[in-house]
């Protein structure tokens, strides 16, 4: 008992830490708002989950069914950057120290910040339930409520998907050399062949074999592919059955729609689904004893923020000279090359090969190339407003005559540069 205490309070110190900030409710809010775009009625020419030009019609069970396919699908990305870093605050702050002083085991400190992860991703599908539930009744296209079916798809399908993204920041957060740009950079590859593997083969209209998988893809596309396309086959047999769409798809033409009362998985099904959360927690086990390994790997906030671990840069000096003729010239400068000059030189091989991309590719590869360059940049982008806190430097820094509004908008025409 003392030691499920023990865990249950780590658990909630890391949710009460994430609670405090405004950010975090206000990124809540817009995601619960967005998942109302999920649900689009038949008049307009897209849809976020269906087949080719059709979707099923907003019951309990497929309002479920697109959310877990949403959650499994694009959460499963922005959420990896959502709760990572829990792991190197403690370690920077010191909190890691006191903690490992006490007769909690490093497997259950590991855990307890894996279950932390999968509460905030458990409170967001549960904002979008609820945003569901409304959208099934406003629509009216279905008007019997069932609340295990519209949840069973999350259960299945959704929270397994996300227990490997909740472990891959646990993982990322303990390997010195992904916590910053490189390790964002690396996840965003990470879930593109993750994706690009969840709609290969049983994606395909016509393939059998997909219909035989028991263990199916992290995401459960598969999973969900098969069994959409057994239930159509058998209740219009007419219609044409494409490849499973998931996102905004604009159809052309008029969007058809199919009834799809209830989702009843296999006990394979749900025993292959299991097998990921699993494996996470066997990666977790794993993962214990490096963990004094990686906390003795940390930089403070204040050996981080001085920048010697970057590149001169000598070439800034003169080019960016001639800004310095006016204040705020001078601040943009500034900003600047302390912000590049931090970076090491694996961050500009990243770069130099996200501008390969854009200029030699095409297509969908310069669209890659332009994510790459801009997730190289996510630490300036989500912490340049802490920068003060972190080094400690608010006290002088904000002392300045007007600073707040003058570094708000250098940092924001700094950002909008780079990116």
């Amino acid at each position: 008992m003392k030691a499920l205490r023990r865990f249950a309070a780590i658990v909630h110190a890391d949710l009460r830490e994430r609670s405090r900030a405004t950010r975090f409710w206000v990124v809540m809010g817009l995601l619960g708002a967005l998942t109302w775009l999920c649900f689009p009625p038949l008049g307009v020419d897209y849809v976020t989950v269906g087949f080719e030009a059709a979707r099923g019609r907003y019951s309990s069970a497929w309002i479920g069914m697109v959310l877990a396919l949403m959650y499994s699908t694009t959460l499963s990305l922005f959420g990896f950057y959502l709760v990572r870093g829990t792991l190197v605050r403690d370690f920077e702050t010191r909190v890691w120290q006191l903690l490992v002083a006490t007769p909690m085991t490093r497997g259950s400190f590991l855990l307890a910040k894996w279950c932390s992860h999968m509460a905030v991703f458990a409170l967001l599908i549960g904002i979008g339930l609820g945003v569901g539930l409304v959208a099934q009744w406003y629509r009216g296209e279905v008007r019997e409520y069932d609340l295990w079916q519209l949840l069973q798809p999350s259960l299945w399908i959704a929270m397994p998907a996300l227990a490997v993204t909740a472990f891959l920041a646990v993982l990322f957060d303990m390997l010195p050399w992904l916590r910053r740009s490189a390790g964002n950079v690396l996840y965003f590859v990470v879930w593109i062949l993750l994706f690009i593997a969840a709609f290969g083969g049983v994606d395909q209209p016509g393939v059998p074999a997909a219909g035989t998988l028991w263990l199916s893809d992290p995401a459960g596309v598969g999973l969900a592919t098969r069994d959409i396309r057994e239930v159509l086959a058998v209740s219009q047999p007419g219609l044409e059955i494409g490849g499973l769409n998931i996102g905004m798809s604009i159809v052309e033409g008029k969007i058809g729609s199919f009834d799809w009362p209830a989702w009843s998985p296999g006990g394979m099904d749900i025993l292959g689904r299991l097998l990921w959360p699993m494996g996470c927690l066997v990666g977790l086990l794993a993962l214990a004893p490096l963990l004094d390994w990686s906390a003795a790997r940390t930089a403070s906030a204040a050996e981080r923020s001085s920048g010697g671990a970057g590149l001169r840069l000598r070439w800034l000096d003169p080019v960016l000279r001639p800004l310095e003729h006016f204040a705020f010239g001078r601040l943009f400068a500034a900003e600047l090359k302390l912000i590049l000059r931090q970076r090491q030189r694996r961050w500009w091989l990243f770069l130099l090969g996200a501008c390969a991309l854009q200029v030699l590719a095409s297509g969908a590869g310069q669209a890659t190339g332009v994510l790459l360059g801009w997730l190289l940049l996510l630490d300036v982008f989500a912490r340049a407003v802490l920068r003060e806190q972190e080094g400690g430097t608010a006290a002088l820094v904000l002392s300045a005559p007007d600073a707040r509004w003058r570094l708000l908008g250098v940092r924001l025409a700094v950002a909008l540069t780079l990116a």
